[in-house]
């Protein structure tokens, strides 16, 4: 199962539409920030998943004085997938809920990008719940692209 997981990272990663670095995923939208964040939360309702909060960071950057480009972190999960992920390794439990960071950058693309689901078994040595990897690994896959699509 984990050659799967693996598998289905490696199509993402090389991919023309996503890219991998230091256990992210990042998926380029063809929307802008607000929209695609938008679109992200609609989706992830519509899964049954519970949306926490939406952290504007250019918002809190103005507060200060600060400039920033376009930057939301929408925080998002379901105790039904996390609560078995944290049975295998307790420790996954610091990058749970999920977080979906949509930002544009400096040449004014937007990117949605999220943690590598494979990244989060190496670093905190999940065993045990590979059906529940899978799962979540398309899952996410899924919520980007939808998010991201005109």
């Amino acid at each position: 199962m984990f050659k799967r997981i693996f598998f289905i990272s490696s199509m993402l990663v090389t991919s023309s539409f996503a890219l991998a670095a230091d256990g992210l995923i990042s998926v380029k939208s063809q929307n802008n920030v607000n929209d695609t964040a938008a679109k992200l939360v609609k989706i992830l309702e519509s899964k049954n998943m519970t949306v926490f909060t939406t952290i504007d960071h250019q918002a809190g950057a103005m507060k200060v004085g600060a400039t920033l480009r376009p930057t939301k972190v929408v925080i998002f999960g379901n105790p039904k997938i996390g609560s078995p992920l944290m049975n295998c390794a307790p420790s996954i439990a610091i990058d749970l809920p999920q977080k979906a960071l949509i930002a544009e950058d400096e040449n004014g693309d937007v990117w949605l990008s999220y943690n590598d689901p494979a990244y989060l078994v190496k670093r905190h040595g999940v065993k045990g719940c590979e059906p529940v990897i899978a799962k979540v690994t398309g899952a996410l896959a899924a919520f980007a692209k939808g998010a991201t699509a005109k």
